[in-house]
């Protein structure tokens, strides 16, 4: 039955444009609120908002066609056709979880947010709304001019974001997170205008189109250096080592909920790309810069980790462990093989799971006690036994403990790495300890204990809607922990896709136009 009906949504007879609608909703209660002044009414449009996006969401995931590298609840609209310009969405097994991903935290952040901004709340609703809009486009389009400008809008509602209701050093943060962003996303422009032409040159006509470009060749110089173009845009963005250095100051100075988008969407931007883009666009490349790729990658779990043992304020040290834990999401991606692609890729979402939760946590201390100080905190086990037990188990799962989410994702990309190169591999196992380290250490010191600070016998433990969010990841966590397959199966034809066009590297970069159609074919 559900196979039928997700044949029907995902055909070309139906016009039922879930994707769009899922993409806009958000963007059209976003004006719909700028003309409104009544607080409770900005709240019911946002709320009706971001949940009618995340069950739009859920249609794709629960009627998508497995085992398939098809494009599927494809949309496609001429848009500045003489520039070869489209309107294009459409998912597959990469982006259909980061999708659902997305509307799934809005979803939890609006809730965060009900009670908790005074100053400008319409703004800050807003902002929210159109932030959701341009990451679930991105998520979704096919178009790298479309990807290009939805990527590049996106700064704008965190650029306030961090600005208007960060900490004190907000108009530093918010400058060097924009600054740094542009810096790479020029670059990757510059590597997409190349593709642009590229195909051009080889067929005649123009095209953005991601399925378009795939069928034009690219010699092997061409794909090194749109290789490094890409590689700027996206490192830049996820942030990988030595590109890392704004992301501690955007998180400590952001307000929660930018701290939580940010680590749970926003950095999976980057990585995506290299999965979306770089690999399937640039197999050679790939090929030729997967050592270093590997080496970057194992050098920020290592680093991210040392660094996170040396903090004292919460939210930096959770910063620091993003970096770590994307260490291990680029290793997987960058052993080029099925482990360590699918590893990679569903590390994507366990991250943005576990580093959301633990961001929450802070949060919740936060509006409490107004510091992230560590040494401000203790036994606090006895006075919120609610917040501790939701907070071991998001610890647990961002160290990977067996049985949670972070144990699949780490488990296979350290076996896809160790089928790469068992020396590139063997120095992440460090990290793996590492984040034991400082997650149980940092649990130690706030929760265990002598109740001591007169400061925290006064907190009180969680209120009805902080339960309902620590539930709804809970829930999310043991699911993706105990019973994963049902998300790594989604992902087997496009992953298996991708290593197909990385063991023909050598003839994608012959004259001749390689069969592609078969292997990726779209789903209108």
């Amino acid at each position: 039955m559900l196979s039928t009906l997700g044949e029907i949504f995902a055909s070309s007879q139906v016009g039922f444009p879930v994707l769009s609608l899922t993409i806009f909703i958000p963007l059209a209660a976003a004006v719909l609120v700028s003309l409104m002044k009544d607080a409770q009414q900005i709240r019911q449009i946002a709320l009706l908002a971001t949940l009618a996006s995340f069950v739009l969401s859920l249609i794709p995931l629960i009627l998508f066609q497995n085992g398939t590298s098809d494009i599927q609840f494809a949309e496609r609209y001429d848009w500045i056709a003489p520039l070869g310009i489209s309107y294009h969405v459409g998912v597959d097994g990469v982006s259909i979880l980061l999708v659902v991903l997305t509307t799934f935290l809005s979803v939890l952040t609006l809730g965060f947010s009900w009670k908790g901004i005074k100053n400008y709340f319409k703004q800050y609703i807003i902002c929210l709304l159109v932030l959701e809009t341009t990451v679930i486009g991105v998520f979704c389009a096919l178009d790298l001019f479309l990807f290009f400008l939805l990527w590049e809008i996106m700064l704008i509602p965190m650029y306030f974001l961090i600005k208007t209701w960060g900490g004190q050093r907000r108009n530093y943060a918010s400058l060097k997170f924009v600054l740094y962003t542009l810096l790479g996303s020029v670059l990757m422009l510059v590597g997409f205008v190349i593709l642009y032409l590229n195909h051009h040159s080889a067929t005649g006509t123009y095209s953005f189109d991601f399925l378009d470009l795939l069928r034009a060749p690219l010699t092997r110089t061409k794909q090194m250096w749109v290789f490094t173009l890409l590689f700027f845009g996206f490192a830049f963005k996820v942030p990988m080592f030595p590109f890392h250095t704004w992301l501690p100051d955007a998180h400590v100075e952001a307000p929660t909920t930018g701290s939580v988008l940010l680590a749970g969407v926003l950095l999976k931007m980057g990585t995506y790309g290299f999965v979306r883009f770089s690999l399937p666009l640039l197999p050679e490349a790939s090929l030729y810069f997967m050592p270093l790729m590997s080496i970057l990658g194992v050098i920020g779990i290592i680093y991210g980790a040392l660094l996170a043992l040396a903090q004292n304020d919460m939210k930096k040290l959770i910063a620091y462990s993003s970096i770590s834990h994307l260490g291990f999401v680029i290793l997987g991606i960058f052993a080029l093989n099925a482990d360590g692609i699918q590893g990679g890729i569903i590390q994507m979402i366990n991250h943005g799971i576990s580093t959301s939760g633990l961001f929450f946590v802070v949060g919740f201390l936060y509006n409490r006690r107004h510091t992230r100080e560590i040494s401000e905190y203790g036994g606090l086990a006895k006075q919120v036994p609610i917040l501790a037990v939701f907070y071991l188990i998001i610890s647990l799962s961002s160290l990977a403990f067996p049985g949670t989410n972070g144990f699949v994702g780490e488990l296979m990309i350290l076996i896809g790495a160790m089928k790469n190169s068992w020396q590139l591999a063997a120095p992440a196992f460090i990290g793996v300890l590492l984040a034991g380290a400082y997650l149980l250490w940092l649990y130690q010191r706030l929760m265990m204990g002598e109740l001591k600070n007169p400061k925290n016998k006064t907190l009180v433990d969680l209120d009805r809607i902080e339960i309902g969010i620590c539930t709804a990841l809970t829930v999310v966590i043991l699911w993706m922990g105990i019973y994963p397959f049902p998300f790594l199966k989604m992902m087997d034809g496009s992953v298996q896709f991708i290593t197909d066009r990385l063991g023909t590297a050598t003839v994608i970069t012959e004259t001749t136009v390689p069969e592609t159609s078969s292997k990726f074919a779209l789903r209108k």
